[in-house]
């Protein structure tokens, strides 16, 4: 018997808020996802050996969307859902093949300050591995891949341990030139690249899918208000949530982490990422269904 549910992908750079927006949704009734934090193993499925996170349209094979599909439709069936949440981070970079496996899906874009994110993601190139998050992940890796991801995993602690960089060899979404950034930049230089490109390739491919289909938010007006950013997503996904269940899905959405990247980045850092970040032009604004006409960071 097939399984109706609503697919939902939050699209937005690494270190955005893309864990916080999903959490958020996934306390409300009927909504759920895997229970991991991101399933890029999955979505990687039969091009797990591409080097880059920016797959193409064409890479979304007819084996390719069923195996995906059929993941979707598990956790669905699994958890008795309406609505499944997917957040992976690389998804940012190949919208066009994500829209191709998952052609009903809505997408939430979420924008944020430049400045924060490379702040943030520089704590997760240069942290030690977590071998918890590793294996939580893990269990989603199709058996055809386990020897390729193996084979990475062990090369990226590796690296972390011997190179003396102190930081791992391959984190968050592979871009085109990461490689060549990391040998030639700063690793503020490279988060911010990340950053762009992910924003620049996302916004690009939001603009194409229908209006009705693509909400867009900013990250520092959510945790502002959260109870009326929230209104907004359910009613955009036309979930049946009551004002009492919006209010406890926000409950622990702080404002904290805003500004944080000026605190933590000296004067110099902030200045050699300022032209990477304002390089990613184009990008959506807030309040709009359509990422092609409103600013997202």
């Amino acid at each position: 018997m097939a399984v109706v549910y609503q697919p939902v992908i939050i699209i937005g750079a690494a270190r955005s808020g893309t864990n916080m927006l999903r959490d958020v949704l996934t306390s409300l009734p009927g909504v759920g996802t895997w229970p991991c934090d991101e399933i890029n193993y999955i979505w990687r499925h039969r091009n797990s050996r591409c080097p880059l996170d920016e797959f193409q349209p064409h890479q979304a094979t007819e084996p390719v969307r069923r195996f995906i599909r059929r993941e979707f439709d598990r956790v669905a069936r699994r958890e008795g859902l309406d609505v499944v949440v997917e957040k992976t981070c690389a998804n940012s970079l190949r919208v066009g093949f994500v829209d191709q496996v998952v052609p009903d899906a809505r997408y939430l874009f979420l924008g944020r300050d430049g400045v924060d994110v490379v702040a943030s993601a520089i704590k997760c190139w240069t942290n030690p591995i977590d071998l918890g998050y590793i294996f939580r992940k893990a269990r989603f890796v199709p058996w055809r891949d386990v020897p390729y991801y193996g084979a990475r995993y062990l090369a990226n602690r590796l690296y972390h341990l011997v190179s003396g960089k102190k930081r791992l060899s391959s984190w968050g979404p592979r871009f085109e030139g990461m490689q060549q950034a990391l040998a030639e930049r700063s690793l503020a230089e490279v988060c911010a690249l990340q950053w762009a490109r992910s924003v620049q390739l996302a916004s690009g491919a939001l603009s194409g899918i229908a209006e009705d289909r693509v909400l867009s938010l900013q990250y520092e007006q959510f945790v502002e208000s959260p109870q009326e950013h929230a209104r907004r997503i359910v009613d955009f996904l036309e979930i049946d949530a009551d004002p009492t269940s919006i209010a406890s899905s926000v409950a622990n959405v702080s404002r904290r982490s805003v500004g944080k990247g000026r605190r933590q980045l000296d004067d110099e850092t902030i200045d050699s990422i300022m032209p990477i970040l304002q390089s990613a032009s184009g990008l959506p604004e807030v309040e709009s269904g359509n990422p092609s006409r409103k600013a997202a960071a």
